[in-house]
Parts: C-alpha cells; structure tokens; sequence
C-alpha cells in the first residue's frame, strides 16, 4: 500500500514482518508472480512491467526448496542451465563451480532424499545462483532446519552472498535471522513499510513501539511532560529525557532494552545515569545470561538480562539504573 522501496546492487536486504504483512507478496511482485495494481518496478534499470517471470533477471529460492527428486545434485543445479540451451561442457564446469561454492564437492550423484536438510539448502541455492541472477529471492529459505543448523547456514549464506556479489533479498519473519544476515532491513506492517535501516539503527532507533518490540525484547514506560519538553518518569524515580519537539507526551513512550539496566553501585553512577528503586520478583537462568523481573517501588515490571553470576536476593529493595543515552524515546504505534 503506497510502498517505495530502493535496494542497491550487491545488497543483502531482508523483508521483516509478522504474517500476513505483505512480504512474500512484495517478494512475488520483484518476481514477476503477481502484477501491481500500480506503480513500477525496476531492476537494473529496467522497468519490468509486462516482462514475464521466466524472462526476468531474478531467480527465487522456495522455503520447500523444490528440487527435483529423480535427479542428482549435479542434474538439479546444472537444470536452469540447460534450459537455456547451454554447451555440455560450460555446464559440467558451472555445475563444479557452483558444488565448491556451496561446499558440496563429492555429493554430485546423490539424489535429494540423501541429503540432509542443510545439504538440501544448499543445492537449492546452488541451482538458483546457477544461471546468475541479479537478484536471487529468497522466501524464508532456513526455516525448516533446526536452531543450530539455521545458525551454520546463515553463515554461509553469508559468506556466499559476498563472494557472488549478488543481490539477496530474502523474506522472514525471525527477527534474530534478519539482524544476523542484512545490511538492511525493511519491517513492514500491514502493507506498509514501518521502516527501513541497518540491524543497529533499527534496534537502537525504532521508528515506534511495533518495530521496537518486533526487533526484540523492551520495557515500555508511559511517560508525562514536564517544563521545557523534558520527560519526567518520577512515579519510578527517573526524570530527564528529552521529549522530541514534535512529540506529545500521551502519543510517547519510553523503551528501554532488557540488557542496558544495570546494579547501581555507588562507585559506577554517573549524572547521565537514570536511577530507580526495584526489588526482584524473579529469576531465570539461560545459561548465558539471567532474565531477571524487577519490580518497581510503584508496581512497575521491568525485565532486565544481568551476568548469570550475579546473585541476587528475591524481594530486596535494590538500587537499578540505565544510562540516559540508552533510554529510547517512541511514537505509540497505531492500533
């Protein structure tokens, strides 16, 4: 809906949202799937109204992988390529290039139900770098393979995507596969883009509550105006934000990260600390850190993500602070 977007050559950009958002439609569009209602799309260039999928310089990588299971692995990577009439040998020679690049050599005359899910993965992307798209698309492509696996995989997409120089666009909606893998990202919201920026310009500075709670885990605090556009949080002992000077105080609230709150200890507060009273409801050990729930003197919950070998009595008032320069100020998202 009324959606511009620029991707630059040689990118790898990700299309982020919850179900139903509009990436995968957004991606079929690039594709040549299904047809705007308006507006254009250029690749390269080009404006690519009226040329049809099979004619445009994309190829897309399904989340099923879609290989063909009576071939080999040689036969599925090299099958683009001899769609379009190509030598016998210049394919033999695509096909060996494609198996080390995918670090596959070995594997060239099994057939897909012998290969593991990742190794599958792979033929996959091997088969669609294979005819040298300038945009590979790819939907949700490590979402059937399990946590550790998905997390050696995005490696070497990676990896893969710089030494091609291709551009990637890829649709998912794991927050932590899109941070690890984009220069940039797009989160939409029904329809729209919400916004668009690097991983850390995105999780430092969203441009509302949904993106800030989309990319990750915040407390939000409602805050009220004070003199000179300053926010004050007194009910929970912390005054001093600045509020944006097109903001108003009922359509903001205060976001702050789980893991910028800290035990205030006398010798480490700083004026550009903001300090407040809590105790500990409770604890939750995960291995590398604690996910700890405070509890404010006013019955606020903060949940803050500590050093796992910090101990820390339950129901004990305690002293917490944030840095100033970590305290996000945001727009209410609309409903």
């Amino acid at each position: 809906d009324d959606l511009s977007l620029q991707i630059a050559q040689g990118e790898f950009f990700s299309l982020l949202g919850p179900s139903g958002c509009g990436k995968t439609t957004l991606m079929r569009m690039i594709a040549g799937f299904e047809i705007p209602d308006q507006g254009t799309i250029s690749i390269d260039g080009q404006d690519m109204a009226g040329v049809p999928a099979n004619r445009r310089p994309v190829n897309m990588m399904f989340q099923s992988y879609a290989l063909f299971p009576h071939m080999t692995v040689a036969a599925n990577i090299g099958f683009g390529l001899s769609q379009q009439g190509k030598p016998r040998a210049d394919i033999n020679a695509e096909v060996t290039r494609l198996l080390a690049l995918v670090r596959l050599q070995g594997l060239e005359e099994r057939k897909p139900h012998q290969l593991s899910g990742g190794q599958k993965q792979r033929v996959a992307l091997a088969r669609a770098l294979a005819r040298k798209p300038k945009v590979l698309l790819l939907d949700e492509p490590l979402g059937a393979l399990d946590k550790s696996l998905r997390q050696e995989t995005q490696s070497e997409l990676k990896r893969i995507q710089r030494e091609t120089g291709a551009t990637f666009v890829i649709v998912t909606h794991d927050q932590e596969e899109a941070m690890t893998l984009s220069d940039r990202i797009a989160v939409l919201r029904r329809g729209k883009i919400a916004q668009v920026g690097s991983p850390l310009v995105l999780y430092e500075r969203p441009a509302d509550t949904a993106v800030a709670a989309f990319l990750g885990d915040i407390n939000f605090l409602p805050v009220s105006a004070g003199v000179q556009g300053r926010l004050h949080l007194t009910e929970y002992g912390v005054s001093g934000v600045t509020l944006p000077p097109d903001s108003a105080a009922e359509d903001t609230m205060i976001g702050i990260r789980p893991e910028v709150i800290r035990l205030a200890e006398k010798q480490s507060v700083s004026d550009a600390d903001l300090v407040f009273d809590a105790v500990v409801r409770q604890r939750i050990q995960l291995g590398h850190t604690q996910v700890v729930t405070l509890e404010t003197v006013h019955g606020q919950k903060l949940d803050a993500r500590l050093r796992p070998d910090l101990e820390l009595p339950l129901d004990t008032p305690q002293r917490w602070l944030v840095n100033r320069n970590q305290v996000v100020v945001l727009r209410k998202a609309d409903a």
